[in-house]
Order: structure tokens, then C-alpha cells, then sequence
């Protein structure tokens, strides 16, 4: 089973400044790609990767894979509503992938940002450093009331089925009626 774990960043302000200037630029990619979605009516993200791919890269500045993703994110919004053209807003979360994060132990993150790659610190509690093995490969980093996360899926065993060894009935107070019965007879238990 897949929980998702949310894990609290903490960039020096030179790395939040790096952070909150990479969703920008992401996230004005992520519109200009949308009207480009629109207008040729695709969902398609390999068709839309070779209609924007270049003019992306060349107009945001934003690495291989960023782009990439950025196309990937429109593609997926583009395809919850046809009917409209979607928009991103300067901080809407960024999907990371394995190419563009990684953990560097259990309290430290490499994340690429227009900076460069950074190497940030994160919060975790002893819940959390339990489940870091079981990281899924990516992860959404997100801005929130002025802070970084990273919602991190895991992978959880199941735990195994409940086999009760004894049980207990209830009696909700429903009587189910015998068609033998007739209005107005007793019925007694």
C-alpha cells in the first residue's frame, strides 16, 4: 500500500530563494505550454514534447528533465477538462523524479533548482526515517504558508487481514417479517 509522506524542507534562504524561483519558472512554463495544449487540442504528451520541447528550454531556461516534466504536468491537467485551457499558479507543486532529486541519507536532499543542484536538509521525525527505505522515486515539492515540503510516497507492506477468533453479534432492533405472517398476528421470540 502507498502512503505519502510529507517531509518539511529546510533551505538556507539562498536555497528557498533558488526553490521559489525554479516554481516560477516551472510553473509560467507549465502556461506556456497549456495555451499550446489548447490551441492544438493534445493531451498527447509526446506529440505535445515535440510541438514545445525547444521553445521551452530556450525561453525558461529550465534543465532536460524539468521541461520534461513541466509538459508531462500540463498533459495530465489538460486531460481532467478538455473543455478549457488550464492555468498554474507561481507556486503550484513541481513533480520530481529520480533524475532530478535524490536522498543524500536519511536527513539531507539533492534537488535540482535554475541554481543548480542543492543540497538541503529536511525534518524528520522517527515515523518518517522508518519509512525512508521505501521511497517510490519521486516526490512534489511544495510551497506552503511560506515553507517547503516534499510529499514523499512510500511503500507500506500491508499489514495482514484480521481473523477474529471469536465474534459478537449485534441486534439492531430490525425484525424481518415472514410472509407466513399477517398484519395483526403476534409474532413472539
Amino acid at each position: 500500500m502507498n502512503l505519502t509522506l510529507l517531509v518539511k524542507l529546510q533551505p538556507t534562504p539562498d536555497q528557498a530563494a533558488a526553490l521559489r524561483a525554479t516554481m516560477e519558472r516551472f510553473n509560467a512554463a507549465c502556461n506556456a505550454i497549456a495555451v499550446v495544449a489548447f490551441r492544438e487540442r493534445t493531451a498527447n504528451k509526446i506529440r505535445l514534447q515535440k510541438l514545445v520541447y525547444r521553445d521551452i528550454r530556450a525561453q525558461f531556461g529550465l534543465s532536460a528533465q524539468l521541461t520534461v516534466r513541466a509538459i508531462s504536468k500540463v498533459a495530465e491537467a489538460y486531460k481532467r477538462d478538455r473543455r478549457i485551457q488550464p492555468t498554474f499558479r507561481p507556486y503550484g507543486a513541481i513533480l520530481y523524479d529520480r533524475r532530478i532529486l535524490s536522498w543524500k541519507g536519511p536527513d539531507r536532499v539533492s534537488i535540482l533548482t535554475l541554481a543548480g543542484r542543492q543540497i538541503i536538509p529536511v525534518v524528520l521525525d522517527g515515523y518518517h526515517r522508518a519509512r525512508l527505505e521505501r521511497i517510490r522515486g519521486q516526490a512534489d515539492l511544495i510551497y506552503r504558508d511560506g515553507q517547503f515540503y516534499l510529499a514523499v510516497v512510500v511503500d507500506v507492506p500491508e499489514p495482514p487481514p484480521l481473523q477474529p477468533d471469536d465474534w459478537l453479534g449485534v441486534d439492531l432492533g430490525i425484525l424481518t417479517f415472514s410472509p407466513r405472517l399477517k398484519p395483526g398476528d403476534s409474532f413472539s421470540r
